[in-house]
């Protein structure tokens, strides 16, 4: 065998989503993020168009990602339908993160790839991320609230009109245990033929 499978199994099973409320003021380095972002690239991706794009908020730049959100919570979302405890996930999110990265689609403009297929190339360049982040230790939440769709947070991101922000993926040492999780067995989701 090429890899140790065992190992590969443990880590994707081990994988979880652990959200900002629960990571701690532990710092990650630059490094450990280039690392996430190199494995990130080496996904699957058709046509080989390599959508994926990242912005990276870190330090203080942190603070402009929750106002961005912030903002644009209160303007798009109709004040008799805005949440006073979703409003405050989103502003405190990024703050409660080492790093918070901008999972953004660059849209292939030839327009030979269906744009569903770019989308499940982010996907799964996000898997990477997350599957790199577990190795390390670091937790990881894949967020995706309306507000990304928004040509305002385009033109924040400075991606372009075609293109898309898929999702906020935060990242943070968890304060507690690595939580356990579980999963249905394949007899219950699997037809053979």
């Amino acid at each position: 065998m090429k890899y140790n499978l065992s190992e590969i199994t443990d880590l994707i099973k081990d994988r979880r989503t652990i959200y900002p409320e629960q990571f701690s003021d532990r710092k990650i380095h630059k490094e450990q993020v280039e690392h996430i972002l190199n494995n990130a690239i080496w996904a699957p991706t058709h046509g080989n168009t390599q959508p994926w794009r990242f912005t990276v908020f870190m330090d203080e730049s942190r603070q402009d990602l929750a106002d961005i959100l912030g903002k644009l919570y209160l303007e798009e979302t109709p004040v008799d339908k805005q949440n006073d405890m979703k409003l405050a996930k989103m502003i405190t999110r990024p703050m409660k993160s080492s790093v918070a990265i901008a999972i953004n689609m660059k849209r292939d403009e030839t327009g030979k790839i269906a744009e569903i297929e770019e989308i499940e190339a982010i996907a799964c360049a996000v898997q990477n991320m997350h599957l790199t982040c577990t190795a390390y230790g670091i937790g990881g939440f894949w967020a995706t609230p309306k507000v990304i769709s928004s040509p305002k947070m385009n033109e924040f991101l400075k991606i372009g009109e075609t293109d898309k922000c898929l999702g906020i993926f935060y990242m943070g040492y968890p304060t507690e245990q690595w939580p356990k999780g579980q999963r249905r067995p394949i007899e219950y989701l699997t037809e053979w033929r």
